[in-house]
């Protein structure tokens, strides 16, 4: 039930005054402001005595996902509070990832997951992860879960069965929802919910919760069955960041590697590689594979730079790639963006946190 936040301080006998700071700061998980005034949750557990929840990372990558998960950056003049989450185990194949990873988050395994299955720990609080999508998504060559790499979604349900998490999250392109992809929508699924976790299947258009790019992807979350979770409202529907709000004060930037303001030289060619970013609209969906085909930008005449593609994908510009051109940009496009993934942690940390949301633990799927 949300109360006001002097009736919230009161109950945990703190001041009225610390838990305004705290909501400002983005403490409270639940807090809200509803016109002048702040309500909050009155089931949350006071954030002095709340305690960090340890995760499980399954197909890193550069560490879009877990970025979101742990907080704590800036993005385009909004902060992003620190979450309550720890990294205690994290798992990518590419060693240019890891390198990204190892910098901007901290130690990371590497090596093909099946190998360092054996490193997890007994048990976690969460398992997170964005599968290979490669044999799903309309851009591969739409094998579905029969393709060797989108198959690998059995490596997050093997975690969960190992550390038995109290939630977990798996990630994928929006294109599952496809008809095409409809015996793969249906056998991941079900191999999900026969873990004994209820399930929230859920498609985002990333441009609609603050990420500068019109980006299509599903998020499964399973959570236990006396738990209950809800997936985070819009924050940008109706009035999206603009490319041109996004990366137009690096126009006049030069050429700089240590920023990862550098950009392909490719020549025109078909499809993505012909496409220009509209200054007043989201980005387009950026690509991990476009082999320097990325698309151009709105007003110059060049591609658009490793930096600009991160400011697309919501990445900070604290966050550095430790890396070339080409890894770099397949980095890029494998992530998930930071700022969707902070919103889909907020919620899960909602979840843990015993605040009360919307229990009916339905499949809510966008059709295709």
């Amino acid at each position: 039930m949300l109360v006001s936040l002097k009736e919230y301080a009161e109950a945990c006998g703190r001041s009225a005054d610390t838990a305004r700071r705290l909501a400002e700061q983005g403490k409270l998980l639940s807090a809200k402001k509803i016109g002048r005034n702040w309500v909050v949750d009155n089931a949350e557990e006071y954030p002095f005595d709340r305690k960090k929840w340890t995760v499980a990372s399954l197909f890193s990558g550069c560490g879009g996902l877990d970025l979101g998960f742990v907080g704590g950056f800036d993005f385009l003049g909004t902060n992003y509070p620190e979450q309550p989450f720890e990294i205690v185990w994290a798992n990518e194949i590419n060693a240019a990832a890891c390198r990204t990873y190892r910098y901007n988050l901290g130690e990371i395994k590497q090596g093909d997951v099946y190998d360092v299955m054996e490193t997890l720990p007994e048990s976690v609080d969460v398992v997170i992860g964005g599968f290979p999508c490669q044999d799903i998504s309309i851009n591969g060559k739409m094998k579905g879960i029969k393709g060797k790499r989108s198959s690998l979604y059995t490596a997050i349900v093997e975690a969960v069965k190992r550390t038995n998490p109290k939630v977990f999250v798996a990630e994928n392109v929006g294109s599952l929802f496809l008809k095409t992809n409809s015996e793969s929508f249906k056998k991941i699924v079900e191999d999900f919910g026969a873990l004994g976790y209820k399930l929230d299947v859920h498609r985002y258009d990333s441009s609609e919760y603050g990420v500068p790019q019109t980006r299509d992807r599903v998020f499964i979350v399973g959570v236990r069955e006396d738990m209950f979770y809800a997936a985070p409202e819009p924050s940008t529907a109706g009035a999206p960041i603009t490319a041109k709000q996004a990366i137009d004060d690096l126009k006049e930037r030069e050429w700089d590697p240590a920023f990862a303001h550098i950009w392909s030289k490719a020549k025109r060619s078909g499809e993505q590689g012909n496409r220009h970013l509209v200054a007043d609209r989201p980005g387009y969906t950026i690509r991990a594979e476009c082999h320097g085909n990325i698309q151009y930008h709105y007003d110059l005449p060049r591609r658009i730079s490793m930096r600009e593609a991160a400011r697309i994908q919501s990445f900070p510009d604290t966050f550095a790639f430790v890396s070339g051109l080409r890894e770099t940009e397949r980095q890029i496009g494998n992530a998930v963006p930071p700022v969707l993934a902070w919103q889909i942690a907020r919620s899960v940390a909602m979840t843990l946190g015993g605040v009360t949301q919307d229990g009916s633990g339905a499949i809510r799927a966008v059709a295709g």
